[in-house]
């Protein structure tokens, strides 16, 4: 038997490849996959206004607002507070806009957003923060 002969027929004496078999496991389908499931709304405010007196760099920060406002609940005024002297510590003026912005799209309405503004004037005065209504001019 030639070599050439042998390379055709080398197909037929390959074990067929078996590929493993995979199952998904959804970790985020409840089932106390989380931590932080049954938190209440005090310790969530407690937990990430915590965290925001310690943020260290632009990234962490960026981090730490993506998670809290991942939750189907708006921050206290507390911790949005944290987040803007966060903001001023890493030196990132368009964060301290964005997490504004962030608390507009939170709440229920307009008066809720107004609410807050009023209770975090003092911050926003003293870090020199324009709201995005300002910037452009919006009523």
């Amino acid at each position: 038997m030639s070599f050439r002969a042998i390379l055709r027929t080398r197909s037929a004496f390959v074990a067929p490849t078996v590929r493993p078999a995979f199952t998904s496991i959804r970790f985020a389908s409840g089932g106390g996959a989380h931590g932080h499931e049954t938190e209440s709304y005090e310790s969530f405010n407690s937990r990430y206004q915590t965290f925001f007196q310690s943020v260290g760099d632009l990234f962490e920060l960026q981090r730490g607002l993506n998670n809290c406002f991942a939750y189907d609940l708006v921050p206290s005024t507390s911790v949005i507070d944290a987040a803007l002297k966060a903001s001023r510590k890493v030196n990132d003026y368009a964060t301290a806009v964005r997490i504004l912005e962030g608390v507009k799209e939170k709440v229920e309405n307009r008066g809720q957003y107004q609410a807050y503004l009023d209770e975090l004037k003092p911050t926003i005065e003293e870090l020199g923060i324009t709201t995005s209504e300002q910037l452009y001019n919006k009523a």
